[in-house]
């Protein structure tokens, strides 16, 4: 699970104003609903993250349990396929290569490559496992029970 943190603020006009520590260019603000908060933060969220991934900028690490722990407060999750971007773009910074070379290496055109990396886009599961077996990287999914 990836998830950051979220920062509410009143607003005097009867709204949030919703940041994002990990993420400074987070602002965006939201009725005091925390279904819907939740929801115009992980949009804003998946924008800087779109962005940063388009212009090859770092990503900051997700909150860890423990630190969700120690900071009580809200927490946004990203979505399953969000978030399996969000680590193979991570897994391809980290292994230095480029995403022209990933795409020679699994045999795609460039374009295939860059779909994997854009949120906008419905990317297959096999594509992205095959774009991390080629990392030398695994999947592993968990089904877990809602915490309240």
């Amino acid at each position: 699970m990836i998830a950051y943190r979220i920062e509410t603020t009143p607003d005097d006009n009867g709204t949030l104003l919703v940041t994002c520590p990990a993420f400074p260019e987070v602002t965006t603000f939201g009725p005091n609903d925390p279904e819907q908060l939740a929801s115009i933060a992980l949009k804003a969220i998946e924008e800087v993250i779109a962005s940063r991934i388009s212009e090859g900028d770092p990503l900051p690490r997700e909150a860890t349990a423990v630190q969700r722990k120690r900071h009580k407060g809200v927490y946004v999750k990203l979505p399953l396929l969000t978030a399996l971007k969000v680590q193979l773009y991570g897994a391809v910074r980290e292994a230095g290569i480029s995403r022209a070379e990933l795409a020679r290496r699994l045999g795609w055109h460039r374009e295939q490559v860059d779909r994997l990396f854009r949120l906008d886009h419905a990317s297959r599961v096999d594509q992205i496992e095959a774009a991390f077996k080629e990392l030398h990287r695994d999947i592993d999914v968990r089904v877990m029970h809602e915490v309240a």
